[in-house]
C-alpha cells in the first residue's frame, strides 16, 4: 500500500535562447540547477477542477470520434472506439489532468512553451492501485509532450513496467474450435465477467427457472476470483469462454501506427492552451488496445474473437433477450451490438450507484434499462442511445437478500474476528467497505477513519471489508499504524455484505454497501473528501456527511440509541427495495418478449410494490 514518494522526472526551463522551451529531465540533474523547474510529482498533485477536466474529455472524445471511430471495425460493424471507449476515455482523462495540472502551476502559465521529452521513456504506463482486475493505464509525461507533437525517436511507446505486465502472445491465427454449437435452445443468455456481475444476475436467472424458463450463463471471467459459480438450478446452464479468446494480443489493423503532420483545423483538439494533436493520440489509444488484460480491458484482437463466440453462440441457442449489468465497458458494449444484430431485445441491470463522477462514458446501449431508485431515472433518460429505450425502476435483485441476514450472527463473529486479530475487545464496531483506491487515496481515508474513531468518546474497532477486487496487501499500512484503534481486515470472501448487518456503523466513501446499510438502518458515514466522490446519501439526508476526522468523532460520538429512519420516499429515491426486485425484472423479460409488449411507456415505476404506494402495478407511470 506504501506508495514510492520519489519523483523520477522534473519540468525544467533552459535558460537558452529567447523562446521558452520546457525539458523533461532526470531528478538528479535538478539538484544544482538555477532554472525555473519542478518534480512531476508536485506537479500531479496541484489541485485540478473536475468539471473543467470532465468536458475537455468530452471534447477529445468527440474528436477523436470523428478523426478516427471509422479507420476499424469488427466484422460485425462495431468501431473499435465504440468497443473500446472506456479504456482509451480513461487513457484520455489521464492526458488531460496532466495538462491541467501543467496551466495551473503559475511559472509555466506565465511561460508557456513547448516540451520535449525524456529520452527512452515511454510514452504509455501504469499507475498504481489496489485492484486485481483492472489495469490503470495513464500516459507518462514524455508521453504528454509526444501528444503536443514533440518529436520521440527513442522513445518506445510502452514503458518497461507495462511491457512486463504485459500478457503473454497467443497465436492469433485463426478463432479457437467451440462447443457453443452443441447448446440448446434458451430463452435468455446473460454475460458475466466478474463475482459482482454474477451477484446480480444470478438471483433473476434463479426466477426465471423457478417459472420454467431456461438461460444461459456466460462466463468471460479471465481471473479465477472472479467465474461465476455452478448453478443450483436446473434450467441455468453456465458456459465458460475458452480462455485463449481473450488472451491474445497484436497490431490493431486499420489504425495509424505511423503519425504524420495534422493538416487543417480538424487535426487537433485544444485542451486550455494545449493543443493536443490527434494523430498522435490514435497512435497511443492503438498501443494501448493492442495489449490484452482480460476481460475487463481486451486486447482488440480479442474483442474479435469474443464477437465470433457470441456469434456463436446467439445464432445456437437462439434466445430471445440478452441480460448483462454492464454494457458500457468493451465486453459489455460489444454484446449489445451483437444482441442487436441478431435481432435479441437487451435488457441492463444497474450494478451499482450511478454519479456523474462515477461513470467513466455516459452511455447505455440495451433497449431496457432497469434502474435501483427514483434518483437514477434522470441520468438513464440522458444516457440511453437505444432509441426506442425503456427506463424501469425495479430496484437491485442482489439486495433482495437483505431482508434474510442474521444481524446477531453477523454481530458474533465481528466481535470474534477483531478479538482475534487484535487481541483485543471493543464496545462498538464499525465497518470500512473499501474500493479498489490507489494506495495514496487508501491511506489518507484509513488516516481519517482510524484517527475518528480513536477520538470518539466509546471505544470503538474497525472491520476493514476489501473489495472483492482489491489486492491483499491493500491494507497493510492500516494494519501497523501507530495510535490507531483495533483494526483487522475481513476476510475478501466474507465481504462487507458479510458482516454489515452486525456492525454499529457502516463508513464508506461510494461502495454500494452503504446502500445495504440503509436499507438495514444502520448508520452510515459517508466520506466526503477533497476531489472524492460519494454516493449521495448525505443528500437524502439518509448519511452523516464526514469530511474529516473530527466529524467521525462527533457522529460516533452523538450518535447513540438507534439510527433515525430514513423516511421511505428518500429511500425509493436510493433503492427501491420490497424484497422481490428479481421477481420483476424476471417478470419484465418474460413481459417484453412477448411482440404485444413490444412498445410501451418509456418509464416504468415499482413493479409489484405499487399498490402500497398508489401506483398502478405493473405499467406504472410515464414520467417523459
Amino acid at each position: 500500500m506504501t506508495a514510492s514518494k520519489r519523483s523520477a522526472l522534473g519540468l525544467i526551463r533552459p535558460s537558452v535562447g529567447s523562446q521558452t522551451v520546457w525539458a523533461l529531465v532526470g531528478e538528479p540533474s535538478l539538484r544544482n540547477t538555477r532554472s525555473t523547474w519542478i518534480t512531476t510529482r508536485e506537479l500531479e498533485a496541484l489541485p485540478i477542477d473536475r468539471r473543467e477536466a470532465d468536458q475537455h474529455v468530452a471534447n477529445i472524445m468527440a474528436a477523436l470520434e470523428n478523426y478516427s471511430s471509422h479507420r476499424a471495425a469488427t466484422p460485425g460493424g462495431a468501431s473499435w472506439l465504440y468497443v473500446q471507449h472506456v479504456p482509451v476515455r480513461r487513457l484520455v482523462a489521464q492526458l488531460v489532468w496532466k495538462l491541467l495540472a501543467l496551466s495551473a502551476w503559475e511559472l509555466f502559465a506565465g511561460s508557456p512553451g513547448p516540451m520535449t521529452v525524456a529520452p527512452y521513456e515511454g510514452l504509455l504506463s501504469l499507475r498504481e492501485t489496489s485492484s486485481r482486475e483492472y489495469r490503470s493505464y495513464t500516459v507518462t509525461w514524455s508521453g504528454v509532450a509526444y501528444a503536443l507533437g514533440a518529436p520521440a525517436p527513442r522513445n518506445p511507446v510502452r514503458a518497461a513496467r507495462l511491457r512486463k505486465a504485459s500478457a503473454p502472445r497467443l497465436d492469433a491465427s485463426s478463432v479457437p474450435s467451440s462447443s457453443a454449437s452443441a447448446l440448446p435452445t434458451t430463452e435468455v443468455v446473460a454475460l458475466s465477467w466478474s463475482s459482482r456481475h454474477a451477484a446480480t444476475l444470478m438471483p433473476v436467472l434463479e426466477e426465471l427457472d423457478r417459472h420454467g424458463h431456461p438461460s444461459l450463463l456466460l462466463d468471460l471471467a479471465t481471473a479465477p476470483a472472479e467465474h461465476c459459480p455452478a448453478p443450483g438450478a436446473g434450467l441455468i446452464r453456465l458456459c465458460p469462454v475458452a480462455p485463449e479468446v481473450l488472451a491474445v494480443s497484436g497490431t490493431v489493423s486499420g489504425l495509424r501506427l505511423d503519425t504524420e503532420e495534422p493538416t487543417g483545423p480538424d487535426g487537433s483538439v485544444m485542451v486550455g492552451r494545449h493543443p493536443v494533436r490527434l494523430d498522435r493520440l490514435e497512435r497511443l489509444a492503438a498501443a494501448l488496445i493492442e495489449t490484452t488484460a482480460g476481460c475487463t480491458q481486451p486486447s482488440w484482437r480479442a474483442v474479435i474473437r469474443t464477437e465470433a463466440w457470441l456469434d456463436e453462440v446467439l445464432t445456437a441457442v437462439r434466445p430471445h433477450t440478452v441480460l448483462l449489468s454492464n454494457d458500457t465497458s468493451p465486453l459489455g458494449a460489444l454484446a449489445v451490438h451483437t444482441a442487436e444484430r441478431h435481432g435479441v431485445n437487451t435488457v441492463h441491470i444497474q450494478h451499482g450507484a450511478w454519479t456523474p463522477e462515477s461513470v467513466v462514458w455516459p452511455a447505455l446501449h440495451s433497449r431496457h434499462i432497469v434502474v435501483m431508485g427514483e434518483r437514477d431515472v434522470a441520468p438513464a433518460k440522458a444516457w440511453v442511445r437505444h432509441p426506442e429505450a425503456e427506463i424501469h425502476v425495479l430496484g437491485q435483485p442482489r439486495f433482495d437478500a437483505l431482508a434474510g441476514l442474521d444481524r446477531d450472527a453477523q454481530r458474533r463473529n465481528l466481535r470474534k474476528l477483531l478479538a482475534a486479530g487484535s487481541g483485543q475487545s471493543r464496545d462498538r464496531i464499525a465497518v470500512w467497505a473499501c474500493q479498489p483506491f490507489s494506495p495514496d487515496r487508501l491511506r489518507a481515508q484509513a488516516d481519517i477513519i482510524c484517527d475518528g474513531l480513536q477520538a470518539a468518546q466509546e471505544r470503538w474497532g474497525l472491520v476493514i471489508a476489501p473489495h472483492p477486487a482489491q489486492d491483499s496487501h491493500a491494507f497493510e499500512y492500516v494494519l501497523r499504524r501507530d495510535g490507531r484503534p483495533p483494526v483487522v481486515v475481513a476476510d475478501p470472501k466474507v465481504g462487507a455484505r458479510g458482516c454489515l448487518a452486525g456492525a454499529d456503523a457502516v463508513i464508506s466513501a461510494y461502495s454500494t454497501c452503504g446502500i445495504e446499510a440503509v436499507l438495514l438502518d444502520i448508520p452510515v458515514l459517508e466520506l466526503d473528501l477533497p476531489g472524492e466522490r460519494t454516493l449521495g446519501l448525505a443528500d437524502h439526508s439518509l448519511a452523516h456527511r464526514c469530511g474529516s476526522s473530527s466529524d467521525i468523532a462527533s457522529v460516533l460520538t452523538t450518535q447513540s440509541g438507534p439510527y433515525a429512519r430514513g423516511v421511505q420516499a428518500a429511500r425509493d429515491a436510493v433503492c427501491r427495495w420490497r424484497g422481490d426486485s428479481a421477481r420483476d425484472i424476471a417478470q419484465l423479460i418474460i413481459d417484453r418478449s412477448r411482440p404485444d409488449q413490444a412498445h410501451t411507456n418509456p418509464v416504468h415505476h415499482d413493479a409489484s410494490g405499487a399498490a402500497s404506494s398508489g401506483v398502478p402495478r405493473r405499467e406504472g407511470a410515464s414520467v417523459r
